[in-house]
Order: C-alpha cells, then structure tokens, then sequence
C-alpha cells in the first residue's frame, strides 16, 4: 500500500533541474558560435579572393580535414541517438571539437591573405621594446641551442597549443558543462580574429631571421617561413594555399601566447586539471620565444589581446545570467 502522508507534509513534485551552466552557455549559444565560423569563413574567402589567392579543396592533401569533418558530422548527429549513456558526451565532445578545429584551421588560412595584403616589416620596433623591457633574445636562443634537453622539451612544450584544448573539450563534454565549452570557444575565436586584426598592422620576420646571422645550430620549430614566404605571397610567386603545409606567418601578437592565457583560464576552475595544466601552458609560454620565433614583445601584445577578449566573453556570460 502507498504511504499516506499528511497534506502539509507530502513531497513536492521533482524539479527539473538545468546542466551546470545552462544560463551562462545562454550567454554564448552554440548556434552563435557556428554562425561566427560560417562568417569568418566568408570573410577569409573574400580576403583569398582579393590577395589573388587559391585554394584546391579537392587536393589530396585536405583528405585528412574531410574524413575528421565527416566523422564528427557523423558523431554529432548520431552518438546522442544510440542510448549509450555516454552518447550525448560524445556527441557533444564532436562538436566541441568540431568548433575548435575549424577556428584554427579558418585563422591559420586567413594568416595568409593578410600576409599578401600587408606592407613592410616592422621587426625593427618590436626588437627596440625588447630592448627596452631587457629582454635579450639572441641569449635566449643560445642557451637553447647549447642544450638539447631544452630543445626536445621546448619542442614538445610548444606543439602542446592542440593537447590542452582537447583535455578542456573533453572534460566539458563529460561533465555535461555546456557553458564552459561555448565560453572557451568563443574565447578562442575573438582572440583569433583579434590577433589577425593588429596582425594586418605589424608585420615581422620575427627574430629568428632579423637578428641570427650566420650558420644556424638549432632550427626551431618556426623556422624562418616569414621572411620568404611573406614575400612570395606579396609578389604572387605564391598563388596556392596548400592546407596539408600551413605555416605560422603571425609574429605580432603572439597566438601561442594569447591561447595559453585562455587555456590557464578555462582549467583554473576545474581543481583536477588545474596545476598540471598550469604547468603545461608555462612550458609553452617558456619555449615560445624560441619554437616560436617571437619577440617577448609579441608574447605581451598576446596576452593582453586574450585578457581583453576573455573579459568580453566574461561580460557577455554575466549579462545572459541577469
């Protein structure tokens, strides 16, 4: 027999009960994050189109970006279907994925239009904050050069700019934080799209090629792309953008820089990953300079474009909640 209770005393009816950031991820939809890559795509294409540029999206090389595409395509649709009951964190994770790739992949392709469009280097400026803030940067590369240990640690420091994101998608597509996802992703877009802006207004070899002269003891990871191929694109000996072989042209700001403020500030709230991915986005931020060709003039210019377009998002986020 059901227990009877007294009326003052019968439970209330449950309560639905949104995900851990519903209101917040209200803030930055998911749509809205799409439709700002449809956008820059547009955009980019009207940049390729005007810097008598091109792109074969049938060459071989693109396979690897349509085979990911499709799967999470696939993924996204149809692991939420299956009643796994870990579906709707994968599909959720494709997207999240999905999202991320194509706004590296869209800011990667527009680096060179904007290469092709600009004028002149200003590598000279940059070099003279360095050495107003004493920052030696020769010195720099030759402690690393002297020691492999520090090569093979900074090397992998530096690709690590993919590792993070994909520890913090992840982790958001687990723990069903929809929120924290859309507010990283719209993070990451603005500081790119950022970044290209005042790209288009410093353009630089970087201090790799402007400062080293003579034979080279340790090629970074960079090397020195910008001072032949930024050329190439002006002059239009470069005609065709290969996206199996995209090259960082972007000196100032430094993207490494800015996505490692954005990466420590997406983990900072979560206690597990925290401190190892603290640690991590240091390392890269300490072989930056070096791997990636970069004036510590670059790296401030960085950080300070992704403090201020992590401030947006954050306001953005507030007033979605009130």
């Amino acid at each position: 027999m059901p227990t009877q209770y007294p009326a003052a005393d019968r439970p209330l009816p449950p309560v639905a009960v949104s995900g851990p950031d519903t209101a917040a991820a209200a803030g930055v939809p998911g749509l809205l994050l799409w439709l700002a890559v449809v956008v820059s795509g547009l955009v980019v294409a009207l940049l390729i189109r005007a810097s008598e540029l091109t792109i074969d999206p049938m060459s071989g090389g693109n396979l690897p970006y349509w085979l990911c595409g499709g799967c999470a395509l696939a993924l996204r649709l149809g692991a939420g279907r299956t009643g796994w009951r870990h579906g709707d964190a994968l599909a959720a994770g494709a997207e999240y994925y999905a999202l991320f790739t194509a706004i590296a992949l869209i800011g990667a392709v527009a680096s060179y239009p904007i290469a092709a469009l600009t004028q002149g280097f200003h590598d000279a400026a940059l070099q003279r904050i360095d050495e107003a803030l004493g920052f030696d940067w020769l010195a720099w590369y030759g402690t690393v050069a002297a020691h492999p240990p520090l090569q093979v640690l900074g090397l992998a420091a530096y690709r690590s700019i993919y590792l993070t994101p994909a520890i913090l998608l992840g982790h958001a597509a687990w723990s069903g934080d929809r929120g924290a996802a859309h507010r990283f992703l719209a993070a990451f877009w603005l500081t790119a799209v950022a970044t290209l802006a005042l790209y288009a207004l410093m353009p630089a070899v970087g201090p790799f090629s402007y400062l080293w002269h003579g034979s080279i003891p340790y090629m970074p990871e960079s090397e020195q792309w910008q001072q032949g191929l930024i050329p190439a694109l002006r002059d239009h000996s470069v005609r065709v953008i290969d996206l199996a072989h995209l090259r960082g042209l972007v000196s100032a700001p430094s993207f490494h820089t800015a996505a490692a403020v954005i990466y420590i500030r997406a983990a900072w709230p979560i206690r597990s990953l925290r401190w190892p991915l603290l640690a991590l986005n240091a390392a890269m931020l300490l072989s930056t300079p070096v791997e990636g060709t970069h004036y510590l003039a670059d790296m401030l210019i960085g950080a300070a474009v992704a403090a201020a377009m992590l401030w947006v998002v954050e306001r953005v986020a507030v007033a979605a909640r009130g």
